[in-house]
């Protein structure tokens, strides 16, 4: 009896609010729509579809009247839920079952109706990612059925959307790789501050006041304006070059391939031992020449010769450094290298800039001295640890099994200790001449800190997780005399057989695409699915299925065939090829829940993460 009262008291209230608003808005004169005096929606409606993560993401955004509320689609109530339904296409597919609801709604216990109400107010967003499977442009039609009220009186929302868009162009702008986890503008700030850091070197900083000197002489603020730039413009037209070679996905194709990585390890154990004092590293004296001699050319095009001279000049310091941020730029987008170049060169070309404008500042300037020879040996240090780490990558993808997580960490706490010492005067090096280190606050200070890092290493040679570095060590598993990590203990290394087990005991696949040379692949393991309650999660309600998309040696026990008709042989490009064709992503680490039974999305794609609740919200999207 209860229920009959409740829906009659619902219905003649909605009946009262069609004719109040109806007749609020006759009496004002103001028209009424397009179809004969039909009745204003309390809720606006719009649609869009944009890339997030480079998956299409289609987005409703609806904005709610003052003071009216609109349900959620998870309303169990009385009044109407939201419905959103977007027409099926053989040229899209919905990766989720629901659309995402952002903000969270709001929940309000309602006496009289004896239940909880889940509604919207203000503006509400819902995104529903989209798997492109066509490359024309299609139509998006989308129905959105609800009820909206206000002070106990409703009305029903109804309204249809259109998008016309390409996905799959769509998809391409947004493929970037955030399992880097890092934007533009912060690869942006590490590239500047390595052209900081090259401008302490010795190669370059003795050369501000010479440099700054001449042009308060000849050609003033004008020509050391010009200068500045040509130094810009030499290392972005570099950038240029990279991103033409490159381009978007060598990180995929060529980072963890043996010779470039192996290529990359000589180079810095290389230029290491030349920062040392062993040697020197010099460019053919034709080229400096060269340059040397068209800087005597009148005007700009001698100041920009200048520029290319200081370039070339300083090579054999800065190379390392400018070489760590293209290898960087190798991870991401054709714009990257351009960007990392831009702030390496702005950075680098700051001081004969500002120097030119405030020539009292060289006043000021520090001496060279005993600084910059500490200087390059810590330089060399850190080229030697990142030497072990591209070594590393190639590895792991070729089981080489040359350099286990612990044999890495002894040599990177081997590596800090000489620092250290070094730093405290006991040892030397060819490049501080005859003389011993002399002993500084600033050597003390670097030593301190060298051997904090040595002592937060060495636990990790007994497991420990080393949460700041465990994107830059080998996986946890390649450690000796322990155990693999519970969450990869029975994880199916094939899609195929991850499916088939996910059938047979009736439980969910959860698709991890990862990488050996995946740094935030790492960060994420340790930080996410070694977590107790996320582990206990994965293996008591999943199949897990781990996949590397970059193992180099790995047989297939059956060749694959594409739907192409090629023939796949090898494990890491089975998995690569799934994850492009069958997910259109190339990212890592990037992890789908999915159901065997047919192959569909239920949750995903979820990519670099390291907060827990996050992803064990995404964990219980679906637990069967």
């Amino acid at each position: 009896m209860k229920r009959i009262v409740l829906i009659l008291t619902l219905f003649i209230s909605s009946v009262i609010a069609y004719s109040q608003i109806s007749a609020s808005f006759l009496s004002n004169g103001t028209q009424m729509g397009a179809i004969g005096g039909a009745m204003q929606n309390p809720v606006s409606w719009e649609a869009s579809v944009s890339a997030t993560d480079g998956t299409p993401m289609l987005t409703l955004t609806a904005t709610i009247d003052d003071g009216w509320h609109l349900y959620s689609q998870n309303h169990k109530g009385t009044a109407l839920p939201l419905v959103i339904s977007l027409q099926p296409s053989e040229c899209y597919k919905p990766l989720q079952q629901k659309f995402t609801e952002i903000p969270e709604p709001t929940e309000h216990y309602d006496d009289f109706l004896n239940e909880t109400e889940l509604y919207h107010s203000g503006v509400v967003t819902y995104q529903m990612p989209l798997q492109a499977l066509c490359d024309t442009t299609v139509q998006l039609n989308i129905s959105v059925e609800g009820q909206a009220c206000i002070d106990g009186a409703c009305v029903p929302v109804e309204t249809q959307l259109t998008v016309h868009c390409s996905l799959s162009v769509i998809e391409g702008q947004g493929s970037g790789d955030k399992g880097q986890g890092e934007s533009l503008w912060w690869f942006f700030l590490i590239a500047f501050a390595g052209g900081l850091l090259g401008i302490l070197t010795p190669c370059v900083f003795p050369m501000i006041p010479m440099t700054v000197s001449y042009f308060m002489k000849h050609g003033g603020r004008r020509q050391a304006f010009f200068y500045g730039f040509s130094i810009v413009f030499i290392y972005v037209v570099v950038g240029i070059v990279l991103s033409a070679l490159f381009g978007q996905g060598f990180a995929n194709d060529v980072s963890t391939h043996w010779i470039p990585n192996v290529l990359f390890t000589v180079i810095f154990i290389v230029f290491a031992i030349s920062l040392l004092g062993y040697f020197e590293i010099q460019l053919p004296q034709s080229w400096v020449n060269g340059s040397a001699k068209n800087e005597e050319r009148a005007g700009y095009i001698g100041t920009f010769f200048m520029a290319l001279t200081l370039v070339l000049v300083s090579f054999s310091c800065t190379l390392p450094i400018a070489g760590a941020v293209a290898l960087g730029a190798a991870n991401g987008t054709w714009l990257k290298p351009i960007i990392g170049m831009l702030g390496f060169s702005l950075a680098f070309a700051l001081p004969f800039t500002l120097f030119a404008v405030f020539p009292q500042w060289l006043n000021k300037l520090p001496k060279s001295g005993g600084w910059m020879a500490a200087l390059k040996v810590t330089l060399a240090i850190v080229e030697l640890a990142f030497a072990f780490k591209f070594l590393s990558v190639a590895d792991q993808a070729y089981h080489w099994n040359i350099l286990s997580r612990d044999i890495f960490l002894i040599i990177w706490i081997l590596l800090f200790i000489v620092l250290a010492l070094y730093m405290f005067g006991l040892i030397k090096f060819p490049v501080d001449g005859d003389g011993r280190p002399r002993r500084t606050k600033g050597r003390t200070s670097v030593g301190i800190v060298s051997l904090l890092f040595v002592v937060y290493m060495v636990p990790g040679l007994w497991g420990a997780p080393l949460n700041a570095i465990s994107g830059w060590l080998p996986p946890m598993n390649t450690q000796h005399f322990i155990d693999s990590p519970e969450w990869e203990s029975g994880a199916v290394m094939d899609y195929d057989e991850a499916m088939a087990k996910g059938k047979a005991e009736g439980k969910d696949v959860l698709v991890m695409f990862t990488g050996y040379g995946c740094v935030n692949c790492r960060k994420m393991e340790q930080k996410v699915l070694a977590a107790e309650n996320v582990t206990k999660l994965m293996k008591e309600n999943f199949i897990v299925c781990t996949l590397y998309v970059d193992d180099k040696v790995t047989a297939l026990d059956e060749p694959y065939v594409t739907s192409g008709g090629d023939t796949i042989t090898l494990l890491g490009d089975k998995n690569k090829y799934i994850q492009k064709v069958f997910f259109n992503q190339n990212a890592q680490p990037c992890h789908y829940i999915i159901n065997p039974d047919d192959g569909s999305v239920v949750a995903g794609p979820m990519f670099y993460e390291t907060d827990v609740d996050i992803y064990l919200n995404f964990l219980n999207t679906k637990i069967r």
